[in-house]
């Protein structure tokens, strides 16, 4: 498995596509899934590469001077629980590091609600995100948003 920053803008589309409708249970909303593969083009792009198929990817998107966001990520179901999602992480981790930023957020649903998006918190617990708010209004009551974050800074 490789994992590298795709530059491409018409592969990250591609890849985005190919991971996200094969995850409906997090990314069943069309305008929501075509929002994300819209605004891949532009991001800092992480995929993980399998042969010649896209496992994962993540995207990061500046949110301030110092913070950039884990805007979107996505691996494949049966790449799920063998440590594809956290290498992705840390490449990306590591790209945002060096180019200077202090602080990574991502927001998900808040624990608790669905037992896929539990999975997901626990996720990004496990890599060393801390639980910052939950703005219960951000997204609609059915979804209250988690916001977690990590300093960068070592």
């Amino acid at each position: 498995m490789d994992v590298k920053q795709i530059f491409d803008a018409e592969q990250k589309k591609k890849i985005t596509r190919e991971v996200l409708e094969a995850l409906p249970e997090w990314f069943e909303v069309k305008e929501s899934r075509e929002g994300y593969i819209a605004d891949s083009v532009d991001k800092a792009f992480f995929a993980a590469i399998d042969g010649e198929r896209a496992a994962g990817f993540l995207y990061l998107k500046e949110t301030g001077k110092d913070t950039v966001e884990l805007a979107v990520m996505g691996v494949l179901k049966e790449y799920h629980r063998n440590g594809l999602g956290r290498a992705l992480f840390e490449v990306a981790k590591k790209n945002a590091q060096k180019d200077g930023y202090s602080f990574m957020q991502v927001k998900t649903v808040k624990m608790g609600m669905y037992e896929d998006y539990d999975r997901t918190n626990r996720f990004y617990q496990a890599v060393g995100f801390k639980e910052l708010e939950v703005f219960p209004m951000l997204w609609d009551e059915a979804n209250p948003c988690q916001i977690y974050v990590m300093s960068l800074e070592n």
